[in-house]
Parts: C-alpha cells; structure tokens; sequence
C-alpha cells in the first residue's frame, strides 16, 4: 500500500463530518461504560486489523462485558458481548439519527442498556442537536472511509515507534472521537493546576505537563490533514528553535504555538516515515527542552532500557 495515499478534506469532508458523529455515539457510551482512567485513557478509541474498537468494558456498570467494533473494511458496525452474542449492522446509507437509533437497538439485543447523560455531539457546531435528531449527516463514501482507517493505521506504527524511545508516563496511542485525531501524549510528573474556570475535561487531559505528538485529518479551522506537536504548558522560547523537515513550521493557535507538518509535504520527502519521525523528534527536543525534562534520563532508544543491552 502506497505510504500516505492522497487525502484530501475536500474529497471527503461530508462523509467525515458523518463518520465524526458516528464515533461520538460510540464513543459516549464508552464513557459511560467504561472503567475511568487518568487523563481520560479509557476513553479513546484503538485501531484493529479492520478498523476501531471500544475494547471491552461493562460489568462495572452491570452490562455483561461487550465491545463495539467498526468494521471499516466491510463497513460495518457490529456489538460483542462475551457470552458470544453478536449483532451487526451496514453503515451506508444512514443519516446519524439512524445510526443512533441502530446501535441502540443493537446494544439493547445483546443486554446491554447504557443511559447516555447528553446524546449530543461534543464540541461539534451542532452540539445542541441530539444525536436522535441529526438526519442532516448521512454521507459514506466507503473507498475515503476504508481510506481514512489505512492512514490512520500508518500513523498509529510511526507514533507507536515514537512512543518506544521515551521511558517516562506516556499514554496508549489512541484515536480520539471528540476531536477526531490521533495521539500519543508523553507527560512529565510536574502538576499543572488548572484555573477553577476550566471545563473537566481540560483540567483530566492537562493535569500533569506534556507533550502531544499526533495527527488530524483537518478541519475548518485547517482545512488539511497535518501531523502535529504541542507542549502544554507552553515554555516560553519553544517556538524559536527549529523544526524538521525544512517543511514543517510553528503556527499560532488558541493563544500558543503549534509545531505542523502538513501531510502533504511529508508525502513529498524522499522518505516520509523518516520525515514524521524527525518532526516529532525535533518538537519534542523544542517542548522538553524549553520545559527542563531530563531529556537523556528519559530516553529509551529503540525501546530499551536494559543497562546492559544499552
């Protein structure tokens, strides 16, 4: 397979706004189903050889054990529970109401009842629609469908690589449904208090001093898919140094700085896994840097950290 294939926002920015909210479902009953973890790990989304998955969770709740799976090959979405009971249904064709409406159904014909607190899009412009009511979404191309999850499956070895060579907290990379990106998030053990004013979600992600490396598929804010690095709180002096490749540059967003590599520049480099890897690398030395971490203490090259083998 072609290493990042074109994927243009143009070519597919209604079907993504649809799959969008169809994560967001799922995803909100993984939130209220789930076991929490810090920083909202349980929350997230993981890749399969097929597509995503919620991992399994209930039985905290009561629910028998089950997981829900998109099948982004035979575009499916399908409901498991560990007894062995299954139900699956397609994913053409269906505006997010029908989509809502399907999974419930699914979820209510293997036992499993989950009360969702706000069915509602999170963060979304439509956030005060309920899911139940949203048949303005009901676009799936399934070849950019299928598409998406082979970027995102690429993406998700270069960050898993990235990942082996920091021996520090560093979190699962995973695919977030709210704001529709991947990421790996390396923290340091500095407690960051957050203003009484920030939302719950904010205060859980940035509770500790990191340093996120990921991907997002644009949006209108930037409307193109880019690879991205952010250090939160921000060191003053970060967005000074260098990045690379040459492409890559810092950009302001949100009141700071955000280190970029569009992703189609780095499909232009001699060796675009190279090019990411020396992004992430370069943003990171800028973020930890700045921010003091005991960059070398830290480092585990190649995924070891055995003396001897060192």
């Amino acid at each position: 397979m072609e290493t990042f294939p074109a994927m243009p926002l143009a070519g597919w920015h209604d079907t993504k706004e649809t799959l969008h909210r169809y994560a967001q479902v799922v995803g909100k009953i993984r939130l209220a189903s789930g076991v929490r973890r810090n920083h909202w790990w349980s929350v997230p989304f993981h890749l399969t050889g097929q597509g995503l998955t919620t991992r399994p969770m209930g039985q905290v709740d009561g629910n028998p054990i089950f997981t829900i799976d998109f099948d982004l090959v035979g575009h499916r979405l399908r409901v498991s529970t560990v007894e062995g009971r299954a139900v699956s249904f397609a994913l053409p064709g269906r505006s997010v109401a029908s989509f809502y409406r399907e999974t419930m159904r699914a979820l209510d014909s293997v036992g499993v009842h989950v009360d969702l607190a706000h069915p509602h899009p999170f963060d979304l412009p439509d956030s005060v629609r309920p899911f139940a009511e949203d048949t303005e979404h009901a676009s799936y191309d399934p070849v950019m469908v299928t598409r998406y999850w082979q970027v995102l499956s690429q993406v998700n070895l270069l960050l898993e690589e990235f990942a082996a060579r920091f021996s520090g907290k560093i979190s699962p990379v995973h695919h977030f449904w709210h704001t529709f990106d991947i990421a790996c998030t390396r923290f340091s053990d500095r407690v960051v208090d957050q203003p009484a004013e920030a939302d719950p979600v904010t205060r859980e992600a940035y509770s500790r001093e990191v340093v996120s490396s990921g991907f997002w598929f644009g949006d209108e804010g930037f409307p193109e898919p880019a690879f991205y690095c952010y250090t939160a709180p921000e060191p003053e002096g970060m967005e000074a140094e260098p990045l690379l490749p040459a492409s890559a540059r810092w950009i302001e967003q949100r009141g700071g700085h955000l280190a970029v590599l569009r992703y189609d520049d780095a499909r232009a480099e001699p060796d675009p896994r190279a090019a990411v890897l020396s992004f992430y690398e370069s943003a990171y030395q800028a973020g930890a840097g700045h921010a003091g971490w005991d960059i070398t203490g830290l480092a585990s090259p190649g995924g070891i950290t055995d003396p001897c083998l060192r």
